[in-house]
């Protein structure tokens, strides 16, 4: 009978246990040498030389500099740890069996994907506040819209979480590992995220549905212009529904 034996055997409620899994995931990701590099320097050293060397090659945009990379960095910062450290960490777990054992404890697959998405939240709230410092250094003046750009960034680290997923689920660690990496490159160099899809001519009208350029132009759109970007928040949600999609028939425990 409940209550018969002191502690009373049981699995703890769902918020609980998504807590604790949440907690967990933040601390590995942030004791990661390759987690922090990928969550944190990289998106600052592309922000100071993105400012840099625009002043130093003459290039102009309709705003400062570094008004346009601050966004554009932001986003950045978003899918490096919601695509690539999340299908990296993934990929090594399922090889090394830690998925297939949390599969068979009390967690439940959706908090499983739950605690792994409030982790990438916490860490994204960290990325927010050393970028946005060292963008306030560099001279940044946003004009926020507060609204559009916490939509950005929930949806932009939903599709980005349900596609790292996805990959993490169908490939073996090492192809995850160098799939991972080389979408991260293309789509930091030729995705429209860092730069607007103006920045790229007549591909420009393409890069602007992939996620990568939705959510870059949706929080320069949040940050420079202060309005909500509905397109590119509906085109976010679309790649999380395709993404959750994908991943909910393909993941595999191990």
């Amino acid at each position: 009978m409940s209550g018969t034996f002191t502690p009373n055997p049981g699995a703890a409620p769902l918020t609980r246990q998504i807590a604790a899994q949440a907690s967990m995931e933040a601390r590995l990701m942030l004791r990661n040498g390759e987690q922090l590099l990928l969550a944190v320097v990289i998106p600052v050293i592309v922000l100071v030389g993105g400012v840099q060397g625009a002043h130093r090659v003459g290039l102009s945009f309709s705003h400062p500099a570094v008004d346009v990379f601050a966004p554009g960095v932001l986003a950045l910062a978003v899918m490096s740890t919601a695509f690539t450290s999340l299908a990296i960490a993934t990929g090594f777990e399922r090889r090394y069996g830690v998925i297939k054992r949390l599969g068979s404890s009390p967690l439940p697959r959706a908090g499983l994907l739950g605690g792994k998405i409030v982790a990438l939240l916490a860490i994204e709230v960290l990325q927010v506040a050393v970028i946005s410092g060292v963008a306030l250094l560099l001279g940044w003046s946003p004009h926020p819209n507060a609204l559009g750009a916490l939509l950005a960034v929930i949806l932009g680290t939903a599709a980005f979480a349900s596609l790292g997923l996805f990959v993490a689920g169908v490939l073996r660690a090492e192809a995850t590992l160098a799939a991972a990496n080389l979408v991260y490159l293309l789509l930091m160099a030729g995705g429209a995220v860092v730069l607007p899809s103006t920045a790229y001519g007549a591909a420009g009208s393409v890069v602007q549905w992939l996620p990568s350029g939705a959510l870059g132009d949706a929080m320069r759109d949040a940050l420079i212009d202060g309005r909500t970007n509905v397109t590119d928040l509906v085109v976010l949600a679309c790649w999380a529904v395709l993404g959750t999609f994908l991943t909910a028939r393909t993941f595999k425990w191990e």
